[in-house]
């Protein structure tokens, strides 16, 4: 299999290419030129595997050019019990009849990204083996929030690498700025921007497509590389899944094989309910992909409408990881639902850079429409959520996965749509503990890491080990810089 980019498909490049790559040198994103299928048998074999198995199969049929034995030993590192604390390594929670809560948060970081970013460093460092010898790979990484800390701490002293994380200033949680600036690793570095998370995302991708740097670093064997969702190599392990889920429905006789679900995603930059999208297309009988945003809902409306616009207020929520107005992975979806017409997907990215917007063609319109939902969550609706899962299930959620429930609820009540739906919940409700805390009632909250264990104390919920120890540990990175300052912190770094 070979992979394109949405803004020039006439160059080929392999897995490995594009995976250490990251980005296409004109902007564009790497996609495989045609996605696979699943075998007809496939889900049926798949629900009685591991999940470890179950991520060899999925993503042996994208990555040719890695071996069985090869991408088995990845998994096994990435998804062992040394880092996640569940067997299942991302098990189906059972909300309610027709309910389902796919918890993405049992990693070393306690969030989604760990489901990718636990996997990607072994696809990164083999890929650059195989495609640029010894060179040092230097991973730059804009983060809303939970995307750094887990490249981190899965990137954390490989060999023949360096990682560097931006992240909004004050645009984050209290937990998860901590967890940054208290990562270990003789390799990793971490600085805050001024501004909000799309200045520091732009900021990566300018510093990708600057030439200059791009020979000042090779001069000294150095390659940059992305861990961000820009990366295919980000997409594909969270492509594994959602093919899991099903196949844990499946297993556990909540469906039977054939039987469509739907899928609720709360996503900012696009790249989760992307990859539902594409498990979709591979044949995973996923009927209707609803997308949730926050009060930032750019994605709601260009769902609805067909025309994407960033220029609007920008909102810091208590949902930070989806405060983002240009979700980078809906150009993939463009390329795919354009009939990978390259240099249409060009000239709705460069509408976009010049005048703030873009709108897609009506048939263009009617395909999105056909695969997706959309709805946004309020601040408020965003609390009440929490509440009532916490009193009426005895269940607790993060802000996040607290958006998708609501607009769930509300895509429910529009549609009557009872189709059986897997919520994806992609943070530990301890990485946002201040705002968790508010919405089951408590008014009197502690301060900083305390906060966890106010949270354990008043719900009976424990705090999950990886967030346990972190008021204990040394603040190493402090620093901060407006956004033009980013490619002299890059080679500073790296000095």
């Amino acid at each position: 299999m070979y992979y394109v980019s949405t803004r020039n498909k006439k160059l080929e490049f392999t897995p490995a290419q594009a995976i250490s790559q990251g980005l296409s040198r004109e902007g564009g994103l790497f996609l495989p030129a045609a996605l696979p299928r699943l075998p007809g048998h496939a889900l049926e074999s798949l629900k009685d595997m591991s999940y470890q198995q179950r991520a060899v199969y999925v993503m042996g049929l994208y990555l040719t050019h890695f071996t069985t034995s090869e991408l088995t030993a990845y998994t096994t590192k990435a998804y062992g019990p040394d880092k996640f604390d569940t067997k299942a390594v991302a098990p189906v929670h059972k909300v309610d009849d027709n309910t389902y809560c796919l918890e993405l948060w049992h990693g070393p970081t306690c969030a989604f990204k760990d489901m990718a970013l636990q996997m990607l460093p072994h696809l990164l460092t083999a890929s650059m083996c195989k495609s640029y010898d010894n060179r040092t790979v230097c991973v730059l990484v804009a983060t809303s929030g939970d995307t750094g800390k887990a490249a981190m701490e899965g990137f954390r002293d490989v060999e023949q690498t360096k990682i560097l994380v931006f992240y909004p200033k004050d645009g984050v949680s209290e937990v998860q700025a901590l967890q940054m600036k208290t990562q270990e690793g003789e390799n990793v570095g971490v600085c805050s921007v001024i501004g909000n998370f799309d200045d520091a995302q732009t900021g990566v991708k300018t510093l990708f497509s600057d030439e200059t740097l791009r020979e000042e670093l090779a001069a000294n064997n150095v390659f940059l590389s992305s861990a961000n969702s820009i990366n295919w190599g980000r997409v594909l392990p969270q492509i594994v899944y959602y093919i899991s889920a099903y196949c844990d429905l499946l297993r556990d006789g909540e469906i039977s094989l054939g039987d469509p679900i739907n899928v609720c995603v709360p996503t900012g930059n696009f790249g989760n309910i992307l990859a539902a999208y594409y498990a979709r297309e591979m044949g995973v009988p996923i009927a209707k992909l609803i997308c949730a945003s926050n009060d930032n809902n750019v994605l709601t409306d260009f769902l609805q409408t067909g025309t994407y616009d960033k220029k609007r207020p920008f909102y810091n929520t208590v949902s930070p990881s989806m405060d983002i107005l240009i979700s980078s992975n809906l150009e993939r979806l463009l390329y795919t639902l354009s009939g990978n017409d390259d240099q249409k997907v060009a000239q709705y990215m460069d509408e976009l850079k010049e005048t703030g917007s873009y709108t897609v063609t009506p048939d263009m319109l009617k395909k999105i429409q056909a695969a997706f939902a959309a709805g946004y969550t309020t601040e408020a609706q965003t609390k009440e959520t929490i509440g009532k899962l916490w009193k009426e299930h005895n269940y607790l959620i993060d802000t996040h996965t607290a958006v998708a429930f609501h607009v769930l609820e509300q895509y429910r009540a529009e549609t009557r749509d009872e189709t059986p739906t897997v919520v994806a919940s992609t943070a530990s409700p301890f990485k946002f503990c201040d705002a968790v805390l508010e919405a089951i009632g408590v008014e009197d909250r502690a301060q900083g890491a305390d906060l966890l264990d106010q949270l354990a104390e008043v719900t009976g919920v424990p705090v999950p080990r990886p967030l346990a120890g972190l008021k204990d540990k040394k603040v190493r990175f402090e620093g901060w810089v407006q956004k033009e300052q980013m490619r002299a912190v890059v080679t500073g770094f790296l000095k």
